[in-house]
């Protein structure tokens, strides 16, 4: 028997729980039905709240993006195709470093983007061909096989990261590299100044989706930011190419300065990038 489908609350989004499974897999496929030719498909965004199941945003396509105020269970976009995904569960959650997201995430992603205001479990990005990721701290084995795409770790980074890793990119806090990062496949580099400018686009593209306070600690902060670039030892594409394919958006109204969420005192407004 076919599972009911998540029920909409009065403010236009859906209480979603632990049994819905797949949710961007039947959201992507109706709509492919419905628009079956090859263009582009029109924007839409689903916002759900509560605790979603299994796989929740796999296949994810183009032009469609999964809000979630709350937390989701393993393999989130899994096989995400195009599409945008958005975990958030609020200032405190995001503070405390809470697990939002379970593991195997990004699982042979090939597009699209995912933004986390929490933690993920265990082999985050695993065999992600394209995917963009900005996720604020994960377990073991990170970017395992991966092979494309550009993953933004904002916090705590568990053993043998970037094992079997051949292409794409990571970026994780210069605190986090020693002792972590699997030598055998990955090295760590400095950041160039375009890179840096795009990496920090992307972060206050992921402040202005989650609202998230770590986030916002490092889009205030004056350059350089602390993060170092991860790569395979044998990288065949360059950093240009990689983040050409990330397709970063303007945001705009962002703060000039952090309060202190975190405990730490701001430091002074960075310079504005166009």
């Amino acid at each position: 028997m076919l599972l009911e489908q998540p029920k909409l609350q009065g403010s236009g989004s859906a209480i979603i729980h632990n049994y819905h499974r797949s949710i961007g897999a039947h959201i992507s496929g109706d709509r492919l039905r419905e628009q079956w030719q090859p263009v582009e498909l029109e924007r839409s965004i689903r916002e759900f709240s509560g605790s979603a199941g299994q796989s929740f945003g796999a296949f994810l396509a183009p032009g469609l993006t999964l809000k979630l105020r709350g937390e989701a269970n393993d393999y989130v976009g899994k096989g995400l195709s195009g599409g945008t995904i958005v975990i958030r569960a609020g200032h405190n959650a995001s503070k405390r470093g809470d697990v939002l997201v379970g593991n195997t995430v990004l699982y042979g992603a090939t597009s699209g983007k995912l933004f986390v205001a929490g933690q993920a479990g265990e082999r985050f990005a695993v065999r992600n061909s394209g995917a963009t990721a900005v996720i604020e701290g994960l377990g073991q084995h990170g970017c395992e096989y991966m092979t494309g795409g550009v993953v933004t770790v904002l916090g705590p980074i568990g053993l043998n990261f970037g094992s079997g890793m051949t292409g794409g990119l990571a970026y994780i806090l210069r605190s986090e590299a020693d002792h972590v990062l699997n030598p055998e496949f990955v090295q760590a580099h400095e950041l160039q100044a375009e890179e840096e400018r795009n990496l920090r686009r992307l972060l206050e593209t992921h402040f202005a989706l989650t609202d998230s306070p770590v986030a916002l600690r490092f889009v205030t902060m004056r350059p350089p930011l602390p993060f170092v670039r991860i790569e395979p030892l044998h990288f065949q594409g360059t950093v240009d190419s990689a983040w050409r394919a990330v397709h970063l958006e303007q945001v705009d109204s962002l703060p000039t300065r952090a309060p202190d969420l975190l405990g730490i005192p701001a430091r002074p407004a960075a310079p504005h990038y166009a």
